[in-house]
This record gives C-alpha cells, structure tokens and sequence, in this order.
C-alpha cells in the first residue's frame, strides 16, 4: 500500500465523548485551509443513516462531515454500517448495502471478510485526498474485543494516523479516562500521540496541574487543548445516547411536539429543524403517561416497523394515538412511522420474521414487505390538496429515502408528494389533518415546516433560514471553537502537513 494523503484519527475514552463533533470541525478546519479532506469510520452502528449520490447507504456522521469537508458523502467514507434489529442482531450494510442480518457472534466471525472492503475502502481515499481524518468507535480500551476490531487501533496502524485520545470531562474522571485507555491499549500505545479533554465548563488555567500531571504520568503524550462545551450543537446526532440525555428539546414553554420514541427509531435527524423556530417543544415519549394531549403526534422512522407497531399495541400507546386523532390531534409519520398509520402492513417474505397486521387506520394506505431496499434521494413537489397542503404549491422539496417495502394508496387515497419521474409518494387522510411521508429530510423545507406549525396554531416571529444557512453557521461556529482551542501548529507537525502555500 502506498499512502498519498496525509492521516489523522480521532478516538474516544467512550461513547458519546464527541469524537464525531471533533472530526467534523477538523474537516471544517484544514477544508477553509486549503486541503482536499476526506472523513472515514470503517464501521458504524448506528440508525441514523443517509443516501450518497450514488444511491449507497451509510452513517449519518458521515455524511455530516463531508458536508463540513464541502465534499458529496461517498460510501468508501463509512464501508461497513450495523443497524441493530434488537436480541443481539444487526443488519449489516457493507459498501451501502444490505449484506446480511447476522448476531453478535457471527459478525466477529466475518471480520476478517471485511476488512478487506475496508482497507480497500482507505485505499482510495488516501489516494484521492490531502488529508483522511478518522474517527473510532467506542474506546480501543474495549479488550474484550481488541482482537477482532476493526475501526479502533486496527485502523490507526493501517493508515499509519497518529491517534489524538478524547476524554468528556462533563461526564467526570476525565484524567483516570485517559490514563487508563493508554494503559489498557499495551502495545498500541505509541499511535496515540496527543490527549483531548472535550465539553469542558469554566476557566481551563484551574486544569493545568491535572494536565501537566497527565502529560508527566504518561510518559510525556501532551494534551493538544481544552475544548470548550459547546451548547446547543445543530448537527445531526446519531448517538442513541443524545436522546437518552435530551428527551425534552427546544424551548420550556411552546407549542409542543410529541416524537414517539420507539425501541428502533431511526433517522431522528429529521425532527432538528424545529429546534431553530422559536416558541416550539419538542418531547420524545415512550409512554401513554408521557404523552398527554400534544398539539401534534410524529412518528419517526425505524428499524423494524412490526416490532415497533406491537410495541405501540402493548403500551397502549396505539388506542392513546388512535383517540387523540380522532378528537382533532394531528398525526405525522416518516418512514416507518408512515407505514405504521396506514391500515395493513404484510411481511410475506419474512423480511420482519413474518406476518401481517393492523395499522393505526389513520391513513388509507398498504404496505408490503419485500426483500428489495429503497436507497434514493428524491426531489419533486407537493401534490395534496388536503389541509394545510392546499396553500402549498412549494417544488423542489428533496429529501432522501431508506426503506424495505411498499406502500399503496387505497381507493379514495391522496398522495402527499409526486417525484420527479411521475411517481408518488405518502398519503393524506380525508380530513386533511394526518399524513406520511416516505421522504427524510422533509421537514428541511421552511414553507412546509412552517405551514404545518401554523396550521396547530404557532405564529413565526422572525424570518425563517433555510437548512444549508443553519448547518453552514454551524460548520462554522464548531471549527472556530476547535481551532482556538487546540495548538494547531502542534497538531499540524503530528500530522505531517504544511499549509497549502508552504508545500513545495
């Protein structure tokens, strides 16, 4: 192997330490510098995912940094993505497909197969970029799986990256985290290069003896800088961890959104763009205690819609749903949350494990399972006439689509939504109050987010920005605070790499 890019990998003491923020803002950083950046995680376990150009599958994270590196996301930034089904299986996307639905223990057993995809995966890459920054997954302190990883050390040593170690100081025991990761990781120990202590509050100077304590008992591995808490971060998350932490978003008092949290929710991305409109709540509620009267019910996406859809049965949350829309509550789905509102769902190939069953009726609509998954993006207009879809003329919604199965209109059915190629999409209940949407991202669109939050009542106070200009500010603001906070002259000779003016 020859390596034409320069390397760097980002790893964490744990999950969530935000190793994903970090790369993201890295790429911001060297792409405003002058560098043809490319992210990279071989394996991601995540059900937050998004569709490249080409069609391909992969994780969100990625494609949020290659949009912070100006860059299309490509499947060879994310080879290898798990999207767990629940008792200890995922589904395995290798490439951007579905490869196989395997159980913990067979999947360490096909490592070996995909590593080579993986590898074949950073060779391109670096072959084709100035710089490939990586991020892990987990910690590489997991020694229970040292030896069949794939995305921690193993990567590092391939790509011969030097390693910047991140610790969350606001979960605690920062300085332990780090020095025990560097301990617990033995012969790996000389990739990682530099410390970063993240998410921290306060005056970083009351640090310094702890760093330079850190520094002095770990042979003399420095810390890079102090990265301050960043509030407020508006990027997709794909961490199941944010939700746990942010059940409630948005603002105390408002009108308020009730996002069904179901066991396999995916793609909860989707909800962020009311998190900019003043005067909205958003609340994620597993339960017919938490839900209350919302002034709207969303149904996300997920992972396994007839598991979910038994879930919603035995909770009792399906008859609370059922009862709110009929007393006016509109409902929204994505995804699965859409097939879920209509009136059958059949899995005759066992995509699922099999079966058939009700819907919540709230949609005239049928799904049928079959084995084929929809990964496309998307670009049409509005085509319902029904609520407050009638003062919408809007084209040129986009949005991206992942999905196994199909869905019919039955007789008497509106769509929501005609694609490019003439084709439809979703559906419009009669009364024009419930509707669903194959489509992600369909809440990007401003003039249909916001019709929809005025039709339950909220009224803008300030002119609304589009996506791109949000998730741009954000690029922005996320790198500015990373780049004072590290020595980047530091950084900067770890990797090996001069500033495009320098380079000779």
């Amino acid at each position: 192997m020859f390596l034409m890019a320069h390397t760097l990998m980002i790893q964490g003491t744990c999950s969530d330490a935000g190793k994903s923020i970090l790369v993201a803002a890295l790429c911001r950083i060297y792409t405003r510098r002058g560098f043809k950046v490319a992210p990279f995680k071989s394996q991601n376990m995540a059900l937050n995912s998004f569709v490249t150009p080409e069609g391909a599958e992969i994780g969100r994270a990625q494609a949020v940094q290659a949009q912070a590196a100006c860059r299309p996301p490509h499947i060879d930034m994310n080879p290898v993505l798990l999207k767990p089904e629940g008792n200890s299986r995922s589904q395995v996307v290798l490439m951007g497909r579905p490869w196989k639905t395997l159980p913990a223990a067979d999947y360490y057993q096909a490592k070996k197969d995909l590593w080579q995809e993986v590898t074949g995966a950073m060779d391109r890459l670096t072959a084709d970029n100035d710089l490939v920054i990586a991020e892990g997954a987990g910690s590489p302190a997991e020694i229970n799986l040292k030896e069949h990883e794939i995305v921690n050390m193993a990567v590092a040593r391939y790509l011969k990256a030097p390693v910047l170690l991140t610790g969350d100081i606001d979960r605690g025991g920062v300085f332990a985290s780090l020095y025990g990761t560097l301990v617990l990781v033995e012969e790996d120990r000389e990739q990682i290069k530099g410390f970063i202590i993240n998410k921290f509050r306060g005056d970083v100077s009351l640090l310094q003896p702890g760093i330079e304590m850190l520094t002095e008992r770990c042979g003399g591995v420095p810390t890079l800088g102090v990265v301050p808490y960043i509030p407020d971060i508006y990027l997709a998350q794909e961490d199941s961890v944010f939700i746990e932490k942010n059940r409630d978003m948005g603002e105390e008092e408002g009108l308020e959104l009730a996002v069904i949290k179901l066991p396999h929710m995916s793609n909860y991305d989707d909800l962020d763009p009311f998190l900019k409109e003043k005067g909205i709540r958003v609340r994620f509620v597993s339960s017919t205690r938490e839900l209350k009267r919302p002034a709207a019910i969303i149904l996300p996406g997920t992972k396994t819609t007839l598991q979910d859809l038994d879930w919603l049965k035995t909770t009792g949350l399906a008859g609370r749903i059922r009862a709110l829309a009929e007393q006016g509550v509109p409902v929204a789905g994505i995804c699965g949350g859409y097939q879920m509102m209509g009136r059958t769902i059949r899995d005759t190939d066992g995509v699922e494990g099999g079966g058939e069953d009700e819907g919540l009726g709230l949609l005239p609509v049928e799904t049928d399972f079959s084995d084929r998954k929809t990964t496309v993006l998307t670009t049409g207009s509005l085509a319902a006439d029904r609520g407050f879809f009638r003062n919408l003329t809007e084209s040129g919604i986009r949005g991206y689509e992942i999905h196994m199965g199909e869905s019919r209109l039955t007789a008497g059915g509106r769509p929501l939504y005609r694609r490019e190629d003439g084709s439809s999409d979703g559906a419009v209940s009669e009364n024009g109050r419930h509707w669903g949407s194959y489509m992600h991202g369909v809440f990007d669109n401003m003039m249909l987010r916001r019709a929809f939050l005025m039709s339950l009542g909220w009224e803008p106070t300030e002119p609304g920005r589009t996506e791109e200009e949000l998730r741009e500010q954000e690029f922005e603001r996320i790198a500015d605070a990373v780049e004072e906070a590290l020595d980047m002259e530091a950084l900067d000779r770890l990797i090996g790499l001069a500033r495009p003016e320098e380079k000779s």
